[in-house]
């Protein structure tokens, strides 16, 4: 292998300035936190938490997902670790975790005292199935903590919640990377028994630098995650001072959030709609572009209309052009396209959990994928340009190794 080569081919690179920027915290956010701010002034009132835009951001948020319950709190980890306590699991229950998630997923189950047990993901995604869910389910689990990852939808979601509720299983969705996703037309996060949703400030609905929401259908089930999300305290009932802690139900930690992110929040949810469109947008530009320029070394994820775009894997085969993945995205990252060669929130990876699992399984599939695949990072403001600049980077790279 020529490594001159391999470093870098010279002359133009494919961009030569960065992508562009997402920009989340717009004029919009600016405008609505403006009017967070005249509102306590005008009331004489510092900005507080349960407040006026706290009420406003749940409202319409349940709205977008076709009527519910919701709370804002402080964290994504906050949502899993409140939606879990609502559940009021038996003690020492075994929850099935997805291959691929967040560490404060695990997390929330083992500082609750339950024993996290490792399922594989579905061939070829990073999302479970509902065979795969079968193989690990025993008479002691009693959560399905079900992640949809990289802003798809888990395609086995009806199937997944007939089966929870008839082995009297409880469902958490973990909706953080897939937020507005779809299946058949349904919202993901209304599938099971309560959901969680991150809204950081990465995320395609993004209320502030850490923030997220909880959201089911049941209203006991409401009333139950709104104690544990601050303090143990009945909040749906306003003739008590909530002042006074003799008016709690239960031991229960603090995860309010504030007026800021509600008010952030508000404003970036009104245009949820518009920002996975543009990116759907966008992925079906590079679908078609790979089709246009015959790429042989990547395959895309398989997408649908169905998908929240959070990230974008793509498969590759190395044997083709004779370059290991690193090498590989490494020239792509020279030639300007922003992307991730290795993606690190794999559980069966993390040494510091095995411990804390039920058993070694080995999530095969799901280190598979991941081991052949890099991640495009995207957002909305991402166009037709991106999409072919994306495309023609890697056909340059096949035109040389190719050849």
């Amino acid at each position: 292998m020529n490594k001159k080569k391999l470093a870098f081919f010279g002359g133009k690179k494919i961009r030569s300035t960065p992508m562009p920027a997402r920009k989340a915290f717009g004029k919009q956010e600016k405008k609505e936190l403006k009017k967070m701010l005249d509102y306590y002034e005008s009331k004489n009132e510092d900005p507080k938490y349960s407040g006026l835009w706290e009420s406003k951001f749940c409202n319409e948020f349940s709205k977008f997902m076709g009527g519910g319950y919701t709370d804002a709190v402080a964290t994504g980890t906050g949502a899993i670790y409140i939606g879990m306590k609502a559940l009021d699991l038996p003690k020492n229950s075994e929850v099935i975790i997805c291959p691929v998630t967040c560490s404060g997923n695990l997390s929330c189950i083992t500082e609750q005292g339950h024993t996290p047990v490792l399922v594989d993901s579905a061939l070829g995604s990073y999302n479970t199935s509902l065979s795969e869910i079968k193989k690990r389910v025993t008479k002691k689990t009693k959560l399905i903590q079900l992640t949809h990852a990289a802003g798809e939808p888990v395609n086995d979601i009806y199937k997944i919640s007939k089966f929870a509720k008839k082995n009297k299983i409880k469902l958490l969705e973990d909706c953080s990377q897939s937020i507005g996703a779809e299946v058949k037309g349904k919202k993901i996060g209304s599938f099971g028994d309560i959901s969680a949703f991150s809204t950081m400030y990465r995320k395609n609905l993004a209320a502030n630098s850490s923030s997220g929401l909880v959201f089911t259908k049941n209203k006991n089930l409401f009333r139950q995650a709104l104690a544990h999300a601050d303090r143990g305290k009945i909040l749906w009932d306003k003739r008590l001072d909530l002042r006074d802690p003799n008016y709690s139900l239960f031991p229960a930690l603090n995860w309010n959030t504030d007026e800021f992110s509600c008010a952030i929040g508000l404003a970036n949810l009104k245009r949820l709609k518009s920002t996975n469109s543009r990116r759907k947008k966008f992925l079906k530009n590079l679908l078609y572009f790979f089709k246009k320029y015959k790429i042989k070394s990547c395959k895309p994820y398989n997408f649908n209309n169905g998908f929240a775009p959070f990230y974008f894997p793509i498969f590759y085969e190395n044997k083709i052009l004779n370059l290991s993945k690193k090498q590989f995205t490494d020239i792509l990252i020279e030639e300007g396209i922003p992307l991730g060669w290795h993606y690190g929130c794999m559980v069966y990876d993390w040494k510091w959990a095995k411990k804390y699992m039920k058993d070694e399984f080995k999530s095969k599939n799901a280190i598979y994928y991941r081991d052949n695949c890099f991640h495009l990072y995207l957002n909305e403001n991402y166009g037709t340009k991106e999409a072919t600049e994306v495309v023609k980077a890697i056909k340059k790279i096949e035109n040389i190794y190719l050849s």
